[in-house]
């Protein structure tokens, strides 16, 4: 299977942590999306979104992340991040589609505000941006650590893709100042997720 990425990207580390989790080899092809890789009509014809990741598994090509996730961990039969219980791969998905759906638009805002803009040259934060994505991000930031306060992973005791999923936007925290400190849960949480080694792996490489 081919993974077609950029490094630094959320969404290609869910499907990186996914294989690196359970010792799966993807064979990996760069996107460089600050080049504008990702809108040559070589790539358009892989994800016609013009997005990463992307998948070529043969001659068929998936892409959306959750989804590309769900479709290597299946490859692997019997892990307990894609369990074969229907009731158990619903409660997964449900996270997954939370999100796709709340959580990494609302995370997306300090990430994109606090972070990327300095690195494109784009300029200093909006605040009134910043206003609107706190009003977005508190609610749903609330409902995660109520959550994870009796469990100790988003779908019970096991990681799955759940907390890959959501873990995964997560993962600029420090340097886009998502704010964590009222949510000790969550923080709990991500040291769990942190100190995994599959974690480690899918982090993108040190800039230089």
């Amino acid at each position: 299977m081919k993974l077609y990425l950029h490094p630094n990207a959320p969404n290609c580390m869910k499907v990186v942590m996914t294989a690196a989790q359970l010792d799966i080899s993807l064979e990996s092809e760069f996107v460089d999306l600050f080049q504008g890789a990702q809108r040559a009509p070589a790539f358009l014809a892989i994800n016609p979104n013009g997005v990463v990741p992307a998948l070529r598994d043969g001659d068929f090509v998936l892409w959306e992340s959750n989804a590309i996730m769900q479709y290597v961990a299946a490859t692997k039969p019997g892990n307990t991040l894609w369990p074969t219980d229907e009731r158990r791969r619903a409660d997964i998905s449900r996270w997954q589609c939370w999100e796709l759906a709340h959580w990494s638009p609302a995370v997306s805002t300090y990430l994109r505000e606090n972070m990327f803009k300095a690195l494109k040259g784009q300029g200093d934060p909006d605040p009134e941006a910043l206003r609107k994505g706190d009003e977005k991000y508190h609610p749903l930031a609330s409902l995660l650590n109520r959550h994870l306060a009796s469990r100790s992973f988003l779908a019970g005791e096991d990681l799955t893709l759940a907390d890959i999923s959501v873990a995964a936007f997560l993962m600029y925290a420090r340097p886009a100042r998502v704010p964590l400190d009222d949510y000790r849960f969550i923080r709990s949480w991500m040291g769990r997720m942190e100190a995994l080694p599959s974690w480690q792996v899918a982090q993108p490489p040190p800039r230089t």
